[in-house]
């Protein structure tokens, strides 16, 4: 399997009551197939998997992979900060039909380096499944060294085949394709970042900003792929003002309010996580409007 250009981190969409809205999370679905996305990623941070229990994680991720039906790949975020329950997630999406897993790096309990390589160890041995890791400091507490992934993916070449980045510092990119070999794949884990990636080597994006704008999004790594990058500059040039939009609050705030300005979801959220303010929501708008993704 081939793991390369746009994956959205689909959000999940609730109803006014709080419940999973699965005939909305249908018409996303259909949405980032018809605007060209290669995959699509449920129950990430932006899918607001913190607030989903096991069950409503399970049911999203069974219910994106019959929606997509083999028409795009889904990679199903199966990651935890206890090894057991993450092998419970991900043994779970491989049965549902999953083409691939997210694997964050454990929060809270902050492992070290050595307890990273046993834990992504442990998951892609129990369960023979294509295991992205992916690397968020900022949100994990703890960073994984480009050599604990390189050591993983020497020693698991068939489980161990991408990795996400999201610390912000595309000098990781160079210093991670220096460590492995050509077929193991980088995504950029921040749609501000995808083009400067994509030109040191990384292979795509897992973004965020492609669930209100897939087709751009996706036209813009697959021009850049091409080599293009001239073109793709002046893609970029026009999306970043809503790549930085949709971070002007913690996501997955801002695009859940994006996506409901546009009409596709109820603009519902599970605390912590509270609507944005007036303010930053009246600037998001002004973005949409100038993309002409809301009228």
């Amino acid at each position: 399997m081939k793991l390369t250009g746009c994956y959205t981190a689909i959000v999940t969409p609730f109803t006014k009551a709080g419940a999973i809205d699965e005939v909305r999370l249908r018409e996303l679905v259909e949405f980032q197939i018809a605007g060209g996305v290669t995959g699509i990623v449920p129950c990430g941070t932006t899918g607001e998997s913190p607030t989903l229990d096991h069950h409503e994680h399970n049911r999203v991720i069974e219910l994106v992979i019959k929606f997509a039906g083999k028409r795009c790949q889904v990679v199903a975020g199966t990651g935890s900060n206890s090894t057991a329950e993450a092998i419970e997630l991900t043994q779970h999406a491989k049965a549902a039909g999953a083409d691939a897993t997210l694997q964050v790096a454990p929060y809270y309990n902050k492992p070290t380096q050595a307890g990273l390589y046993a834990h992504f160890r442990a998951i892609a041995e129990a369960v023979d499944i294509p295991q992205i890791l992916y690397n968020i400091p900022g949100r994990c507490g703890v960073d994984i060294a480009n050599e604990t992934t390189a050591r993983l993916r020497r020693d698991l070449p068939k489980q161990i085949v991408g990795l996400k980045e999201a610390t912000g510092n595309v000098d990781r990119v160079s210093q991670m394709r220096q460590l492995v070999d050509k077929d193991f794949s980088i995504f950029s884990g921040d749609d501000s970042l995808t083009l400067p990636m994509l030109a040191v080597g990384a292979q795509g994006v897992i973004s965020v900003a492609s669930n209100v704008a897939p087709r751009e999004v996706s036209e813009l790594v697959q021009t850049a792929l091409k080599g293009d990058f001239v073109r793709a500059g002046q893609m970029h040039a026009k999306l970043f003002p809503l790549f930085k939009d949709l971070f002007i609050e913690t996501n997955p705030i801002p695009v859940k309010a994006a996506l409901a300005l546009a009409g596709k979801i109820e603009e519902t959220y599970r605390l912590p996580l509270v609507p944005m303010s007036d303010v930053n929501k009246a600037q998001l708008r002004k973005t949409l409007a100038s993309l002409g993704l809301v009228k």
